[in-house]
């Protein structure tokens, strides 16, 4: 086992204690999304603590997809899922879908039926809720709660035959309606759905409720320690409950921890999929979303990720972490890997008139200043070159060390070059700056010992690859956008600037740069090629700048 590289955390401490009071013999987790969607951020926390656990304690770990709502999940986010865990580097033992237990689950639920511990309710759903009460009000008992258990066992048999309409009838547990616990008042555990589903087709036409299939399928598959976010922790009292009304022998216990709380994004599936579908970002893998496949196109390193999640932690309290928290966590990666190039955006033509037409050099530049393994590559340097507009100011403002009028600058790499002119257009835009260059100063140096305050980057006019570049920055103005929380709806609080294009030029080493690839372009950020790329046209997207610059205008 490698227990130094997972740090310890409470969930730890009541395994280790399991453990050694002979609770459990063995360590089993799972990880059980719904598949409805894509896994977001928070989703990661709960892969990192379920699968770090595994490792720890040299465990098992399954992968059980919650399908116990057909008209909501679909094979491809199941797909996606799988596509998800692979890529932040883990590895599930199986995997199992709630669907492989639609058998056992009846059966169980006939079970309670038999020691008179679950009844068929003919309430209507707004009738179940005035019945329920309040956290301050008892609930009420259903008229229908003392059928006989012959009479629950044929109704609930003709559900199962599909005699009734949907919201006509319900299975209940028969618990306390009198609890202070909410979910112990006669919770409802099937109800009937006529939808085809993804995996059984239209075997069922009544399907468990979570609350009923999760812990069940826990114990049916051996999980010990059922690890999930802090507002399960009123649903405790009846996961323990229905496993200790059907099961027989070794029990799993649940344990909850603190969920991610995020700022400046959104991670109910609920909001994610209406951004979705009304256009704001353009699905799922949107470089702006929280989703995890957006993240990842966007170009965030997996190890990114995971670190980022170690570096929170596991509790039990509420906190929200901030945003560049994760972008810290992706730089110091992304600083470490990502090979250098030179890409000039919004690009602006610099004319050495002193450097001969038909001249042109090549010049060697590493990839990575850091590592020499990674190689380096030549780009030309020639008479017309492109640079940044912003590398240009008629009049600069004060401590511009750039190019202006008289002043010079080093070219990374090449030579020291002093502004003498530049053109403009009729609209009084700049098109052309003109310079001269000092041969003698080649690499960057110059050997008289004359400084200059300013490098900046270039790309030849003469050899180049056009490129669109998609500057993303955060998708929310307010750090909680939700609409629950007197912000207005999280809609209204979207980024209008939250991605910008700009047209750009690139040294022609990039030209097969595939997708998912990473860079560092100097002085710009890190940058990821998107899939969306094309011989024409290469697309890459903003990771993160250098520095944290999000500011709310």
């Amino acid at each position: 086992m490698e227990e130094n590289k997972i740090s310890s955390n409470f969930i730890h401490d009541f395994i280790d204690k399991d453990l050694e009071d002979g609770v459990y013999s063995r360590i089993q987790t799972r990880f059980p999304p719904e598949p409805n969607g894509h896994l977001h951020i928070g989703h990661a926390k709960a892969i990192c603590i379920n699968f770090g656990v595994k490792e720890k304690y040299s465990g098992v770990c399954n992968l059980r997809f919650d399908d116990t709502n057909p008209t909501k999940e679909d094979t491809q986010y199941v797909d996606g899922i799988m596509s998800d865990i692979s890529w932040l580097g883990f590895k599930w033992d199986n995997v199992y879908f709630a669907s492989d237990y639609f058998d056992f689950l009846f059966d169980c639920a006939v079970k309670l039926i038999k020691k008179g511990k679950a009844f068929v309710c003919d309430l209507t759903p707004q009738e179940q809720r005035e019945y329920r009460g309040t956290l301050t009000e008892p609930g009420r008992e259903s008229p229908f709660r003392n059928r006989s258990v012959e009479e629950n066992l044929n109704l609930f048999e003709r559900m199962a035959k599909g005699e009734f309409p949907e919201e006509s009838r319900v299975l209940r547990a028969k618990i306390d309606m009198k609890s202070s616990n909410l979910n112990m008042r006669d919770p409802v555990i099937y109800r009937i759905i006529y939808a085809t589903h993804h995996r059984t087709g239209d075997k069922w036409c009544i399907y468990p409720m979570y609350d009923f299939a999760h812990p069940l399928s826990d114990a049916c598959e051996g999980v010990t320690h059922s690890l999930c976010s802090l507002e399960f922790e009123n649903h405790r009292p009846l996961y323990d409950w229905f496993v200790n009304e059907c099961i027989d022998g070794e029990k799993p216990r649940q344990i909850e921890f603190a969920r991610m709380n995020l700022n400046y994004t959104l991670t109910s599936k609920r909001k994610c999929l209406k951004l979705v579908e009304d256009g704001i970002v353009n699905g799922w893998d949107d470089p702006r979303m929280a989703t995890l496949c957006g993240m990842r196109r966007r170009g965030y390193p997996s190890e990114a990720v995971r670190e980022f999640c170690e570096k929170i932690g596991v509790s039990k309290a509420y906190s929200v972490i901030d945003f560049a928290l994760l972008e810290s966590c992706v730089r110091n990666v992304l600083n470490e890997k990502a090979p250098r190039a030179m890409v000039v955006l919004d690009p602006i033509k610099l004319i050495i008139d002193n450097y001969p037409a038909d001249k042109t050099e090549e010049i060697e530049i590493e990839y990575h200043p850091s590592h020499p393994e990674y190689g380096g590559r030549k780009v030309l340097f020639s008479k017309e070159l492109y640079i940044e507009r912003s590398d240009f100011m008629a009049e600069p403002i004060k401590k511009y060390f750039r190019l202006y009028p008289g002043n010079e600058v080093r070219l990374f790499k090449a030579y020291f070059v002093k502004c003498t002119s530049y053109e403009k257009d009729s609209l009084g835009n700049v098109t052309a700056v003109h310079c001269t260059y000092d041969p003698e100063t080649f690499g960057g140096d110059s050997p008289d010992g004359r400084k200059v305050k300013g490098t900046i980057h270039w790309v030849s006019a003469n050899e180049n690859v056009k490129a669109q570049m998609r500057l993303y920055d955060r998708l929310f103005l307010v750090p909680n956008p939700s609409d629950e929380e007197g912000v207005g709806s999280f809609e209204e609080n979207v980024n209008p600037n939250s991605l910008k294009t700009v047209e750009a030029v690139c040294e022609k080493s990039l030209e097969k740069s595939k997708p998912e690839d990473k860079f560092q372009f100097m002085r710009n950020g890190y940058f990821c090629t998107d899939k969306d790329s094309s011989g024409d046209m290469l697309i890459f997207n903003r990771t993160v700048p250098l520095r944290d610059s999000f500011k709310i205008k």
